[in-house]
């Protein structure tokens, strides 16, 4: 038996197949931006996310080792994922294995026979 799963405009492959949680939430951001790294204060910003919230889990990335510091501006520190960590990997992995299997199938649904009639004269 298969789970429908819904989808909301906003949401990710990654956050459709896994859910939202917090921490997800914030691995799905820095994935979804791997060229730019960003501040605690940016990256809560960006996901609307509380203050008391994302520092709650930004605690447990940092501990994991799933983000790192990349530099210092004034006083910000920012970070981005930390692409060496062994978990961080696999889930890129999974972000483009669900990547791919969503594009191979809406290639297949709208792949459709091109039907010609022929009139007679």
């Amino acid at each position: 038996m298969t789970r429908e799963m819904t989808y909301k405009p906003d949401e990710t492959l990654l956050l459709k197949y896994l859910g939202s949680s917090p921490v997800l939430r914030i691995i799905d951001f820095l994935l979804d931006n791997p060229l730019s790294d960003y501040s605690k204060n940016e990256i809560a910003r960006n996901l609307a996310m509380s203050r008391a919230t994302f520092f709650k889990y930004w605690r447990e990335l940092e501990k994991s080792g799933a983000v790192r510091s990349t530099r210092e501006i004034g006083r910000a520190t920012m970070y981005k994922l930390d692409a060496t960590n062994d978990v961080v990997k696999q889930l890129i992995k999974l972000d483009m294995t669900l990547a791919r299997k969503t594009m191979i199938k809406a290639t297949e649904e709208y792949q459709r026979p091109i039907t010609v009639k022929s009139r007679t004269r």
